[in-house]
Order: C-alpha cells, then sequence, then structure tokens
C-alpha cells in the first residue's frame, strides 16, 4: 500500500510541477505587461483614444488576475492532495 501511496504521490509532484510552470509563465507574461504600462507616459500617451487606454488597461488587469487565480488553484489543488495523503497516512498507521 506505501508503493501505492508512493505512486500517487509521484504522479501528483509531476503534476504540480507543470502547474507550476505554467504559472512561472503567467508571472513573466503578467511581469512585463507590468513594466510595458510602467514606462509608458503619465501625460498625453498616444492610444489614439480613451477607449484604447481602457483596453490595455484591462488586459493587463485580466493578465494579472488570471495569474493570481492560477496561483490560488494551485495552492488550493496542493491542500486537497495534502488532506488526501495524510488521511492516507492515517489509515496506513492504524494498520
Amino acid at each position: 500500500m506505501e508503493q501505492k501511496v508512493n505512486e500517487i504521490m509521484q504522479h501528483i509532484s509531476q503534476a504540480q510541477e507543470q502547474l507550476a510552470r505554467l504559472l512561472d509563465t503567467e508571472r513573466h507574461v503578467a511581469v512585463r505587461m507590468a513594466q510595458i504600462i510602467h514606462n509608458l507616459p503619465d501625460e498625453d500617451p498616444d492610444f489614439g483614444s480613451l477607449e484604447g487606454l481602457m483596453d490595455n488597461s484591462s488586459a493587463v488587469n485580466k493578465s494579472v488576475i488570471d495569474y493570481l487565480n492560477g496561483l490560488a488553484d494551485l495552492q488550493e489543488s496542493m491542500a486537497e492532495i495534502l488532506e488526501r495523503v495524510k488521511k492516507e497516512m492515517n489509515v496506513q498507521d492504524e494498520e
């Protein structure tokens, strides 16, 4: 039984690693977009219109929100997995 738990943990670990890589990539995109926004002039930016400025700001906000939601999902899935493993280990200890 312990071997099966170890195999499950290994698969879970690999899945979490892939999710972490994806989140890291999203983080780089969000950071780069924030840098671009930071480098824009504070006065008279040339976006063609106020609508263009709003669209670009909205896109940056969406990227940051998506990244933070991804981190929250990662944290939640890790907590669920650790809870299951803890329960399984308690069952093994009782046997």
